[in-house]
This record gives structure tokens, sequence and C-alpha cells, in this order.
């Protein structure tokens, strides 16, 4: 297996769902989860899922999200109903902002964009939210909840940030980013909940990083295919790696040391997050369900020795819905 200074001070990957087995779901728990809305991937189920009296600016966010963030999607059918929508709208706003780098050809259309819904934001705040889905649905979370501007900000100046096209220097630089947009994005799903709790916010800082980790790792071989790449400079430095060698899909043992350092990174945020399991309110768990699939996606790198570009790491979990409401019944993150 590869071997790392930062493999050495993490300590070994052990990944799995801690105790999946341990005592049998109650009858029918496996019928209802296949039931779970979005398991088909039909619009249809899209409509199921936001009931009779959904609006079709709702509606609008559930399909983009489906579309464009399916874990997401996933994630937010098990929230509570009476915060099911505005998780919807909070996360279609998180998609808007991560389709800008990839669907313009120039950095200033970008930055018009991230202005755009920097004065969105502005307005929502004002009560005055432009004619457009998104930010509809979003105003509407905003009044029912009192979300905190500062955090959907914070998301959109990182994300603006982020559209230079240069890798991360260090793993400390991933992490910010993904403190201001993953956690800040957990932050506010945690208001929508209800939560207002130090512990809580300890865990969302540290999935908050571990997400970003992993969107990372995951978009190296589409990055890849378009000539980038944006894994941390130092960490591939320390193994002797250059951007070409990511580039041309190599599979020798330094690019596989330089995945198991970062993976490794990724893992040690979900450990820190769990530590906080037993002071963490229980009506905050369901917004950590994304650690299932980081947690899936980690165990699925060591079992490939962490080659970034193996075909199986490229495949969906169909069993991830599956795993996620078993997760959500059991009360665990």
């Amino acid at each position: 297996m590869a071997a790392s200074v930062l493999g050495s001070t993490c300590g070994p990957l052990r990944l799995g769902v801690t105790g999946l087995c341990l005592r049998r779901p109650p009858r029918g728990l496996w019928a209802r989860a296949r039931r779970l809305p979005g398991l088909a991937g039909s619009g249809r189920s899209v409509a199921a899922a936001s009931g009779s009296g959904a609006s079709g600016t709702d509606r609008y966010c559930m399909e983009l999200l489906r579309k464009r963030d399916y874990e997401g999607y996933l994630c937010s059918l098990l929230l509570p109903a009476d915060s099911r929508s505005s998780a919807f709208a909070l996360r279609a706003f998180n998609v808007e902002l991560a389709q800008v780098k990839d669907s313009v050809s120039e950095k200033t259309i970008g930055l018009m964009r991230m202005e755009f819904w920097r004065k969105t934001v502005d307005d929502i705040y004002s009560d005055n939210p432009p004619q457009q889905p998104v930010a509809i649905e979003l105003w509407k979370a905003v009044k029912r909840h009192n979300l905190t501007k500062r955090w959907l900000m914070k998301i959109i100046d990182e994300r603006e940030k982020n559209l230079d096209d240069k890798p991360y220097r260090n793993i400390q630089e991933l992490e910010n980013y993904a403190e201001n947009t993953q956690s800040s994005l957990l932050y506010l799903t945690l208001e929508i909940l209800g939560v207002k709790d130090l512990h809580a916010d300890h865990a969302a800082s540290h999935i908050g990083k571990a997400q970003g980790i992993v969107t990372c790792l995951r978009a190296t071989p589409y990055h890849g295919s378009r000539r980038r790449v944006f894994l941390p400079m130092e960490i591939c430095m320390l193994h002797g790696v250059s951007q070409e060698d990511f580039l041309r899909q190599n599979q020798a043992k330094n690019v596989r040391d330089v995945i198991y350092d970062i993976a490794s990174q990724a893992h040690l945020h979900l450990k820190h997050a769990r530590s906080f399991h037993k002071s963490v309110p229980v009506k905050a768990f369901p917004a950590f369900l994304q650690t299932v699939a980081l947690e899936d996606y980690l165990k699925k790198i060591q079992q490939v020795d962490f080659d970034i570009f193996h075909p199986s790491l490229q495949q969906k979990n169909t069993l991830l819905p599956l795993s996620l409401y078993v997760q959500s019944w059991r009360k665990r993150y």
C-alpha cells in the first residue's frame, strides 16, 4: 500500500461504516428505502418528493439538484419535511455557483455571474429577490429560518477566488477553500434544522473539509481530461510528482502516494468530526448524512491502492440511497 509522511501522522486508513451489521433493521425498512423518492431518477420522483403543493420554483431546485448533485439530493430527501424545501434551495444555490467555473470560457464572464449572485443575496435580505427560481426559493428559506448572510457571501467569495485555474499550493489552502464553501453550507443546514450548538459546528467544519478534499480527488480524472490539475502542489513536490504525471494518468507508486496523503487527510477530518458524536445534538445528525458517501469513496480508493484513475471510482454506488436511509434510521453520522 502507498505510504507517506501524512499517512504516518494520520495512521492507516480504517474505513467502513462502523457497526453497520450490529443489529437488524426493523421489518419493512428495506422496502421503505426502495420507495425513497429519487431512486428511480425520474421527473415523476421529484414531483412526488415535493408533494402536491410544491411550487414550480421548488421543483426547479429539486430537479437541478437531482441532475447536478445527486448525493446532496438524496441527503436532502432524508431531512425533516419542514426543512426539506429550504435545504433544496440552499444546495441549488451552491450548484449554481459551482457550475459557473466549468460553464464559462472567460474569467470575466464568471466574475459577472458571481456578481449577479452577490447582488441577489443582497436583494434577498432586502426582501426583493429577482425572479429566478433558485433566488426565490433561497429567499423563502432565509425568511423561514433567518439564515446568516455571512455564510452565503463566504460561499460566493470563495467560489469567485477559485475561478483561477491554479492548483492549491498546499493541503491547508484546499482545506480553507472547503471550509468557506462546504462547511459554510453545513452551518446553514444546521440553521435550517434549528441547531445552534458549538460541537455541531465543530463537526460541520471537519465534515465540510473532508467533503472538499474528496470532491477534489473525485474530480481529478475529469480535470485531467481538460488538462487541468488542482491537487496541492506541496504534496506533489514532496513525492516528486508533476502535473504531467496526472495528465498522462501515470499510476506509479509516487503518484499513488500523493493520493494517499490527500485521502488520509480527508479520513482524519471524518475521524475528528465523529469524535464529537456524543456531544452533538441528535437533531443535527441529518445535516451530516453526506459522511456516508465520503466514507464510501475513501473505502473504494483504498481498495484500489489509491489509483485515482481506476474505473471503479467513476461508477455510481447504486446502494447509496439504501445506505443513507439506514444511517438516517440509526441516527449516526
